[in-house]
């Protein structure tokens, strides 16, 4: 049969359940709201510390502004276009933070006990510090935790450990005081900012610089504010603000100087490679000038404006033209050699002033690549993949570009040939031309293209100083460090809040829980759930301590119970002649024997003659109930023919109209025995005798004794007990019920708690 399920909820019997365990609900409540005030004092609440950055993008050629004409394109040999993306690589580097935690002394820790789990961290005025060679802190690998108990007489006990392992235990020793440990030797010491009379109770930790480095990576927080945008946002959780601030403030100063170092170092290479080239045209200048002196002294020429009217529009043109291819010549020249140097390998490379679009994009295009390498190996290890692959892309792109100035060399001293030709053929048709003017004229040329190439490189070496002069920084501080006023997460009041509410939905869940986990009933309502037979009535555990707690003075509520589940049982035995009443349980101890004496007395109230048999007859408790000792019981009858039904009754003393049969010794045979004729003769005697008929039997989950007095029954009554009868036998009890194996079974509910009801008292 289908069990009976409401989707009502009876809050009012939800709400009866949780009342009886309020001393459940108030201990939750203490011990949560305790718990939130002893996390409120050790979890301290962070603030949020927050810069932004924008990051500088430099001109790609930032010497052509300075002028120069059109040889001023090798200004964009030492500047390259900024990246946002590589200097968010640079700014979040672990070298710069490692020197973030060396400037700010990160790698130190100290904590101060200032009350009960109240520990707070300080950054200066230490009154007790940890002396250890400066060196340590780059080999350190394990975090060292220094515990210190000092006394006002500066006497302490000092423990240190290294990860969880003790190094060293020192009871009673006196500050300063040197301790020897396999990781090299602290001295812990007491400063001038010591308490004078006072206790004090230190923690320090110390780390090496590269372990602190890692720890301040993970709390340090950077991002690129947008896809569009050049600023980096950096930010800090912190319970110590200002603290926070010093850290971001001077990773951004850190970065900063690494950006115009290495803008000086660019600047310092040129500066060095034009010092070198202008000392070597100096020489060559002078040399040029001297020869032009002894030529025209040797020759006896005064001057070269006489033998100028013979040059021709032609021989002008050419001149010039050959000039400048010559020029170009000897500036590739220049280059190829820079470029042929080892010692040049992975620097930039200057860039020759030519009407050549595709050397031009090839050097640029390499140039690029070695400013990338550049700022990658100032901060990657060795052997850093990225690292090697630029070097063998560098070194694939200089073979390709040496190859291309060559030619273009090449193509340059051809072309100065042909023109030199070409001026021969036209200075041959000037016959009258001296061959010491034609000489003159070679050397003059020569003179004049080394000049040429002098002064631009003079007028680079001084915007080269000026660009040394004015470095700017590269990260422009858009907001310096900042705290944000609100903190984060909940605050104080909201936890304490949170941790009330937990107190309060624990007891539910936990009552939720253990009645899932007993596999006990806990209610009436889990009776309901479980068995469709009838609910007869509850009864309530009695702390009178007595048995029999039903007479006619008492008004304890469990007498109260034991009179309307007598009123209910009435309205079973609907007939006259209906007049045996079984009573049993699934298991010992459910309390059926206190359910049959109280029910039987209950009856006799009524002014009605009522027998009260015991028929457990393998565990008889029914005399020891009562404190009675007839001389023959049931068992005695039934096994013999010598005993009268008047032998076997005994009235009870404390109750009027209430006559007992007890079980009587425990035969070999209980199981035949109950199966006897005799049994039933006895009871069609007792009927006539007697209005009421309450059977004590044996428990139907462990023999089947009571089934084989079903015979003998009008009704029947299952007794389960709050917490001791188990959901399994509640369902044996339903099958017996839905098989009709015990006539008019009806459920009886016992130890439920007690309640005061009107007029009445728990008792």
């Amino acid at each position: 049969m289908a069990k009976k399920h409401s989707d009502f909820i009876d809050i009012k019997s939800v709400l009866d359940d949780y009342l009886r365990h309020w001393p459940l609900f108030v201990a939750s409540v203490i011990f949560f709201v305790g718990v939130g005030v002893l996390f409120t004092r050790i979890k301290k609440q962070n603030y949020a510390v927050r810069a932004n950055v924008l990051i500088a993008q430099e001109e790609s050629n930032p010497l052509n502004a300075m002028g120069g004409g059109e040889m001023a394109t090798l200004g964009s040999l030492f500047g390259a276009k900024g990246s946002v993306d590589d200097e968010f690589y640079i700014l979040n580097s672990h070298s710069i933070l490692r020197q973030a935690v060396k400037d700010l002394d990160i790698n130190r820790k100290h904590y101060i006990r200032l009350g009960f789990l109240n520990n707070e961290q300080i950054f200066e005025n230490f009154p007790i510090e940890v002396e250890v060679p400066a060196a340590m802190y780059d080999t350190l690998t394990t975090p060292i935790a220094f515990k210190i108990q000092a006394k006002a007489d500066k006497t302490a006990k000092v423990t240190i450990k290294a990860k969880s392992d003790k190094l060293v235990s020192g009871e009673k020793v006196k500050l300063p005081h040197t301790f020897k440990t396999e990781f090299g030797d602290f001295t812990v010491v007491t400063t001038e900012h010591y308490p004078a009379g006072e206790d004090v109770t230190s923690k320090i930790t110390l780390m090496g610089y590269h372990h602190a480095a890692e720890d301040l990576a993970e709390n340090v927080s950077m991002s690129i504010a947008s896809k569009r945008a050049n600023a980096i946002s950096m930010g800090i959780n912190t319970p110590y603000p200002e603290f926070g601030e010093a850290v971001l403030n001077d990773i951004v100063r850190l970065y900063n100087e690494r950006g115009i170092e290495e803008k000086n170092l660019q600047a310092l290479k040129t500066h060095e490679f034009l010092n070198e080239r202008l000392a070597l045209l100096t020489r060559d200048l002078s040399e040029a000038e001297a020869n032009i002196q002894n030529y025209k002294e040797r020759q006896g020429i005064v001057g070269v404006d006489v033998e100028a009217r013979y040059q021709t529009e032609k021989r002008a043109a050419l001149e010039q033209t050959l000039i400048e291819s010559e020029v170009q010549a000897e500036l590739l020249k220049l280059t190829a050699d820079f470029i042929k140097n080892p010692e040049n390998a992975y620097d930039l490379i200057p860039s020759p002033a030519i009407e050549n679009d595709g050397l031009q994009s090839a050097i640029k295009s390499f140039n690029e690549v070695v400013l990338r390498r550049m700022q990658l190996a100032s901060n990657a290890k060795p052997g850093n993949i990225t690292l090697i692959r630029l070097s063998e892309q560098i070194d694939a792109l200089r073979a390709n570009v040496y190859n291309s100035v060559l030619r273009a060399y090449e193509t340059s001293a051809g072309a100065a040939s042909d023109i030199r030709r070409k001026l021969g053929n036209t200075m041959g048709l000037l016959g009258n031309v001296p061959e010491q003017e034609r000489e003159f004229i070679d050397m003059e040329r020569q003179r004049h293209i080394k000049q040429e190439i002098y002064l631009f490189l003079l007028q680079r070496q001084e915007e080269t100083a000026i660009m040394l002069a004015n470095t700017t920084p590269k990260g422009i501080i858009i907001d310096e460090a900042y705290t944000l006023n609100e903190p984060l997460g909940i605050g104080r009041k909201g936890i304490l809040v949170i941790f009330l509410l937990m107190g309060l939905v624990a007891p539910p869940v936990l009552l939720y829980l253990r009645r899932i986990l007993r596999n006990r009933i806990e209610t009436r309502q889990d009776v309901e759930r479980l068995i469709d037979a009838p609910i007869l009535g509850e009864i309530s555990t009695s702390r009178s301590g007595k048995h029999l707690v039903v007479d006619a003075a008492e008004t304890s509520s469990t007498a109260e119970l034991f009179r309307l589940l007598r009123s209910n049982l009435l309205f079973i035995l609907t007939p006259p002649d209906e007049k045996v009443v079984l009573v049993t349980s699934s298991t010992p101890g459910d309390g059926k024997s206190f359910i049959a004496v109280n029910l039987a007395a209950s009856l006799a109230l009524l002014n009605k003659r009522v027998l009260l048999v015991g028929m457990d007859i393998r565990k008889p408790r029914l005399a020891e109930y009562l404190g009675m000792h007839p001389r023959y019981g049931l068992t005695q009858y039934v096994a013999g023919t010598d005993i009268s039904v008047d032998d076997l009754i005994s009235p009870e003393p404390n109750t009027p109209g209430l006559d007992v049969i007890v079980a009587g010794p425990v035969p070999p045979n209980p199981g035949e025995l109950l199966t006897s004729p005799r049994v039933v003769e006895l009871f069609n005697e007792l009927r006539a005798r007697y209005d009421y008929i309450i059977v004590d039997t044996a428990p139907v989950g462990r023999v089947s004794d009571t089934f084989a007095l079903d015979k003998i029954a009008d009704a029947s009554i299952f007794v389960c007990r709050v917490g001791h009868t188990s959901i399994t036998d509640l369902r044996m009890a339903d099958e017996i019920y839905e098989q009709k194996r015990l006539k008019k079974l009806s459920v009886a509910i016992n130890g439920t708690p007690a309640r005061r009801t009107y007029g009445y008292g728990e008792k």
